[in-house]
C-alpha cells in the first residue's frame, strides 16, 4: 500500500540509464558541514559515476542500478557552488551552500504552518527579499507497507512564498539558529497531523520489543475491525441525515496508524542524508498510553540513530542530536492537584532526554486551554535553537530551564533542589505556584512554595507534618511559574514513583 498527499512538483525521473541524483540533491541544498557526507543514486549496472565537490573528487561503481560516494567533511560555506555527479551524462545541482541540517518531524504542531502562527505573517513580510542562507525541503505526505527509497521534492530558498505553508515551528528554530551560527541552515520538514510516534518507527524496532510488539502489532487488526466498524455506522448516519438535509455533527472516523507506515513513506527515503541532529515535536495522539511513550520515544531516539549510522557506514550519524518538545498545555486548568495523563507525557519525554545528546524544550508558557494547537510557536523554536546550541555544538550557556535534582525532607519542609539554574530561580509573574504536596496518605493539596536558596525550593503546608513527595506542574493544563533567570521555564516534575494513570495493571506488579 502507498498513499501520497500532497506531494510537489518536480522533474520527472531520468532513465535508469541516466546518472541521476537522489532527490535530496537539488538545487538550492544545503550540505551538512564538518561531517562525513553520503552522496547517492541511480546508474546503469556497471557504470562509472564521479561526483566533484569543494574541491574532491570521488568516484563510485553502479551496482544493481544504484550508487554512492562519501565526501570528506565539508568546510562552512555560504557561497554558492555546483555539485557534480558524471558518467555518461552530466547532473549539476547549482546553488548548494554547506552549513547545518536538521530534520523536523512530528505530527500537527510540528505541521503547524507559519502563516498561522502568532507573528508569522511578519516573518513572512520581512522576507520579501529570500534568505539566502536558509533553505527549505518538505517532504511529501506518504504512507507505505515497505521502506521506500525516492522522495518527490525539491530545496527551495526561504521566502515570502515558500515560508508561509512551511512548518512554523520549524522555521523559527531554523532562523534563530542560522543567526546565531552565521552559517546556512536547511530545515526538512516531515509531519503529519495526528499521527502517532510508532508510525514513525522502523517495524523491526517494534518486533524486538516484546510488549509494543503485542500492545501495537498483534493489536492491530481488532483497531481496524473496530474502525470499519465504526465507519460503517457513521456512513448510514451520514446518509439518513443527507436525505433530511443535514450533515453528520462529527467527522468521520479516521483509519489507526500503522507501525512504520511514515516511517517507511517519509524517513527512510532521506537516509543516509547527513544531518546535524533532529527536532521531535510529537506526542499528543500518545497521550493515553503515556507510560508505553517511556519506552517507544528512546526506541524511536536508538533507531532512527541506528538507520543513519547503518546507511552512512559511519558512527558520526549514529549520534546524531536529536531534541524533542516537551507536550504543551491544554485542556481546564485544574483546581486541585490529581492525577493527569498529560503530565505523565511530559515525564516520559523528560525521561527520553537523559540519552546521549538528547534534549527536551519546555513550553508550559505556551499552551491553549481550548485549542490542541496554540499559535505560539516562535517560542517553541527559540528555545529550540538555544537547546541545539548548547547540546549539539556544545556552547557555554544555559539551555534548560530548571529540572529536579533532588528532594530532601526536613522536619515539616520538603527542600527541591534544581539543575540548570543559571544565576538563580525566578517567580515569574508573583508568588510561586504550582506545586503541590503530600504526606503518607499520598493525597496532594497545593502547597506554599518559596525560593530559599539559588537553585532551592522549600515547599510545606500547615497541616502536613510529614512531607513524602512534592509535585510541580502535574496538570494538563499546568499553571506553575518557576523559571531561571535566563528566562526558561521549569519542567514539570514529579519526585515520588506512585502508581500512574497510564500505567497498564500487568505492569504495576
Amino acid at each position: 500500500m502507498l498513499l501520497a498527499v500532497g506531494m510537489l512538483a518536480a522533474a520527472p525521473p531520468a532513465a535508469r540509464a541516466d546518472v541521476r541524483l537522489h532527490a535530496l540533491f537539488t538545487d538550492n541544498m544545503v550540505l551538512q558541514r564538518g561531517l562525513p557526507v553520503t552522496v547517492w543514486g541511480t546508474a546503469e549496472n556497471g557504470e562509472n559515476i564521479v561526483v566533484k565537490f569543494q574541491g574532491q573528487t570521488v568516484k563510485s561503481t553502479a551496482k544493481d542500478g544504484k550508487w554512492s560516494v562519501k565526501l570528506s567533511p565539508l568546510l562552512g560555506n555560504a557561497t554558492p557552488d555546483v555539485l557534480t555527479a558524471e558518467g555518461k551524462n552530466k547532473v549539476q545541482v547549482q546553488n548548494v551552500v554547506v552549513g547545518e541540517v536538521w530534520l523536523c518531524s512530528g505530527q500537527s504542531n510540528m505541521d503547524f504552518p507559519l502563516h498561522r502562527a502568532e507573528n508569522g505573517p511578519a516573518a513572512i513580510e520581512a522576507a520579501t527579499n529570500p534568505l539566502p542562507n536558509l533553505r527549505l525541503f518538505f517532504v511529501p505526505r506518504v504512507k507505505a507497507d515497505a521502506p521506500l527509497s525516492e522522495i518527490n521534492s525539491q530545496w527551495v530558498p526561504a521566502n515570502a512564498v515558500t515560508m508561509s505553508n512551511f512548518s512554523a515551528v520549524a522555521f523559527f528554530f531554523g532562523r534563530d539558529l542560522q543567526k546565531a551560527l552565521n552559517t546556512p541552515v536547511g530545515l526538512i520538514q516531515a509531519s503529519w497531523g495526528g499521527s502517532t510516534a510508532e508510525a514513525w518507527m522502523n517495524r523491526k524496532a517494534i518486533e524486538g520489543q516484546p510488549e509494543l510488539a503485542r500492545d501495537l502489532l498483534d493489536a492491530y487488526p481488532q483497531s481496524f475491525q473496530r474502525y470499519k466498524e465504526a465507519k460503517a455506522r457513521y456512513d448510514r448516519e451520514a446518509e439518513e441525515l443527507a436525505r433530511e438535509g443535514r450533515k453528520p455533527a462529527q467527522p468521520a472516523p479516521t483509519p489507526p496508524w500503522k507501525v512504520g507506515e511514515l516511517y517507511n513513506g517519509m524517513i527512510s527515503p532521506l537516509i543516509p542524508i547527513a544531518i546535524r541532529g533532529a527536532v521531535w515535536y510529537q506526542s499528543e495522539a500518545n497521550v493515553s498510553r503515556a507510560w508505553q511513550y517511556r519506552t517507544l520515544l528512546p526506541e524511536l531516539i536508538r533507531t532512527w540513530r541506528t538507520e543513519w549510522r547503518n546507511a552512512s557506514r559511519g558512527v558520526e550519524q549514529g549520534n546524531f542530536t536529536f531534541l524533542t518538545v516537551q507536550l504543551a498545555p491544554f485542556g481546564k486548568i485544574q483546581d486541585e492537584p490529581g492525577p493527569s495523563a498529560w503530565a505523565e507525557l511530559r515525564e516520559a519525554q523528560l525521561l527520553a532526554a537523559r540519552l546521549p545528546k538528547a534534549g527536551t524544550v519546555v513550553i508550559t508558557d505556551a499552551g491553549d486551554e481550548n485549542d490542541l494547537h496554540p499559535v505560539h510557536k516562535e517560542p517553541v523554536g527559540a528555545r529550540l535553537a538555544i537547546a541545539a546550541r548548547g547540546i549539539a555544538y556544545g556552547e557555554k550557556l544555559i539551555f534548560s530551564g530548571p529540572t529536579l535534582r533532588n528532594l530532601s525532607i526536613k522536619n515539616d519542609k520538603a527542600q527541591v533542589t534544581f539543575n540548570y539554574f543559571g544565576t538563580g530561580l525566578d517567580a515569574r509573574g508573583g508568588p510561586l505556584r504550582g506545586f503541590a504536596i503530600c504526606g503518607d496518605d499520598q493525597k496532594f493539596v497545593w502547597g506554599k512554595a518559596l525560593i530559599t536558596g539559588t537553585n532551592v525550593v522549600t515547599v510545606s503546608h500547615p497541616d502536613i507534618k510529614r512531607p513524602v513527595a512534592v509535585r510541580y506542574g502535574w496538570a494538563d493544563y499546568p499553571t506553575g511559574n518557576l523559571w531561571n533567570r535566563i528566562g526558561l521555564p521549569a519542567s514539570p516534575f514529579r519526585t515520588d514513583d506512585f502508581p500512574l494513570t497510564t500505567r497498564p495493571a500487568a505492569a504495576k506488579k
